[in-house]
């Protein structure tokens, strides 16, 4: 017999009645039932129940067992009587009677138990993440991830792609967020940088005639740590050559819709992705990554408020031809008690309220209702579609400056009026994307979005067009209210990415000394090529039903960037700052 186990914690049937076994584990739990010893025993693979009666050669060793302990037991397989069975558990029709047992790892006073789903402070669980691991919402969450990982490459490979690697040490670049910085010990003063995402180099084999690139990629961003955002992480990342951007869509949606009906336990699943211009999505649902189980939609009801005696949002409208008013229906939420709840959360997000008017009798209610007067107030009503019983929230100003308040009180009251249907994943492309946005802070136009992509209009448009009106082909993948990829078509022309890059203030030097390669590349006939990279984290965050990337990644960084169970970061010794010629500077406390 093997020296640890014949079988594993979740094999055992009643085909085995009779059999003798060895089995190792954990200690689950211990169960002292008049004498009797019951040792849950778990392994990866799941939970076989040991007896120990004081007739047992094993039951004085059994005695002493504490919870987490590592044994290996010798036994007999019985099977359990009618009234005891567990059919919660494979093996939940037998137990086997303890002959020997050998303590292989004894355990000191656990900081955080293993049995149960109590909630410890997240600091503790990271400390001791090899105890939080073996907790069961856990292990099976990173099994699971393990499993998605798989079938995401089974299914890229039935869709022709092939996986490549990119470098993990490469040049700095601004992609959005700051770069983890690694100094060059042999090139003094020079530093590599740990990749965004492997962006330039997944062009460049297209550019090198790969055709269908595809990699679980880890990504490196030095940016706070949020609930759905984390600094290290895990993309499927894709390349296509010789195509437009609905052959992107046409290719990963069967990707995507596969994976959430084989994971997602029987949950809808949208089968055809609906296309969201990105102008649209921030009118409609006040972010540019909506959730759709959420019914509510906006819409703009300005002329019903233009020259009202509703002073307040009337003047605002007199004064500024760009101010709008914005209504979020509430189906269900025609009462005082639930208007002035959501008035009262307004003031606790820093807004002065929300105006509203509610509908019973017939007619509306509320100060807005009585400031406008019945015939606007009718007209309102008729536009949304709204009845008896139902309540409508109005906000005002330039869009620009609310949009992001208005998506939150969308969200807020779907949510509160139990509107939002959880039980499924909706999915949605966002298009449209701006090319270019202004950058307030530094006066200047920048990129909005991604500096590579392809601008609709092409090298005409930036020659003649407001580099603020000229959209670009770049696309989101959203579900349930998340970014799970962001996606375009690249940009392959040098001339047109010169262009690009003089608009949002780069000089040429700039362009040539961060994006050489790139530039160089496009100049030996490069193919029109795009793709897309949708977040592994995220999409087993969300088939596991989680809201937290932690409950989903094996080993995480707390938020403020710190990995408690290694240590890291930590400091480096003279020696090591001697070898990489750098000096600290650091802040003073």
């Amino acid at each position: 017999m093997h020296r640890y186990r014949s079988h594993t914690c979740a094999q055992l049937t009643k085909a085995n009645v009779g059999d003798t076994v060895r089995l190792s584990g954990w200690v689950h739990r211990v169960r002292d039932h008049g004498g009797v010893l019951f040792v849950d025993l778990r392994d990866h693979y799941g939970v076989t129940q040991v007896v120990a009666d004081p007739d047992s050669p094993a039951f004085k060793t059994v005695e002493g067992l504490r919870a987490e302990w590592v044994i290996r037991i010798d036994g007999e397989v019985k099977a359990r009587t009618e009234d005891t069975v567990n059919t919660n558990l494979p093996t939940g029709e037998i137990e086997v009677f303890a002959r020997e047992v050998e303590v292989l790892g004894p355990v000191n006073e656990l900081p955080m138990p293993v049995f149960g789903d109590q909630e410890y402070p997240e600091d503790t669980r990271l400390t001791y993440r090899f105890l939080d691991l073996r907790r069961e919402r856990l292990h099976k969450n990173i099994v699971m991830r393990s499993k998605i990982v798989s079938s995401v490459r089974r299914r890229m490979v039935e869709q022709g792609f092939t996986e490549y690697q990119t470098p993990i040490l490469t040049a700095s670049s601004p992609e959005g967020a700051r770069d983890f910085l690694v100094p060059a010990r042999l090139h003094p003063g020079k530093f590599y940088a740990l990749p965004q995402a492997p962006q330039q180099f997944k062009q460049l084999l297209m550019i090198a005639g790969f055709d269908r690139y595809f990699q679980i990629a880890p990504c490196f961003r030095d940016e706070d740590a949020r609930a759905d955002r984390a600094g290290e992480f895990y993309q499927l990342d894709i390349e296509m050559s010789f195509v437009e951007q609905e052959d992107v869509f046409q290719t990963i949606e069967p990707v995507l819709r596969g994976l959430f009906e084989e994971f997602g336990e029987g949950k809808p699943v949208t089968q055809q992705f609906p296309r969201i211009p990105y102008a649209e999505a921030m009118r409609k649902y006040g972010s540019d990554k909506p959730d759709l189980r959420n019914p509510i939609e906006m819409e703009a009801v300005t002329e019903h408020f233009a020259g009202s005696g509703f002073k307040v949002f009337a003047g605002m409208i007199e004064k500024d031809p760009k101010v709008e008013v914005w209504a979020i229906p509430a189906p269900g939420g025609g009462s005082r008690a639930f208007c002035d709840r959501m008035n009262s959360w307004a003031q606790g997000e820093g807004q002065p309220g929300l105006g509203y008017i509610f509908f019973r009798e017939g007619e509306g209610a509320g100060p807005v209702a009585k400031n406008i007067g019945p015939e606007r107030t009718a007209a309102i009503r008729e536009q949304l579609g709204l009845k008896d019983g139902d309540a409508v929230f109005f906000v005002a100003g330039l869009p620009s400056q609310f949009t992001s308040f208005a998506g939150a009180a969308r969200t807020k009251v779907g949510w509160d009026l139990d509107l939002v249907d959880a039980d499924q994943f909706k999915f949605c492309w966002i298009v449209d994307f701006p090319m270019f946005e202004w950058d307030e802070e530094n006066k200047k136009v920048d990129f909005s979005h991604n500096p590579f992509s392809m601008p609709q209009g092409g090298l005409e448009a930036l020659e003649n067009e407001d580099p603020l009106t000229i959209n670009a082909f770049q696309y989101d993948i959203v579900c349930n209210g998340y970014e799970l990829s962001s996606g375009a078509i690249r940009n392959h022309r040098p001339e047109i990415m010169r262009k690009a890059f003089q608009i949002a203030g780069y000089d040429e030097s700039v362009l040539e000394e961060q994006f050489g390669g790139m530039l160089r590349a496009m100049q030996y006939g490069a193919p029109p090529h795009g793709g897309i990279a949708p977040g592994i984290d995220r999409i087993v965050m969300l088939l596991c039903g989680e809201e937290n990337l932690r409950e989903v990644t094996a080993f995480p960084m707390n938020q403020q960037a710190e990995d408690l169970l290694m240590g890291a970061p930590n400091s480096a010794s003279a020696r090591q700052l001697r070898e990489l010629h750098l000096k600290l500077n650091l802040p003073k406390e």
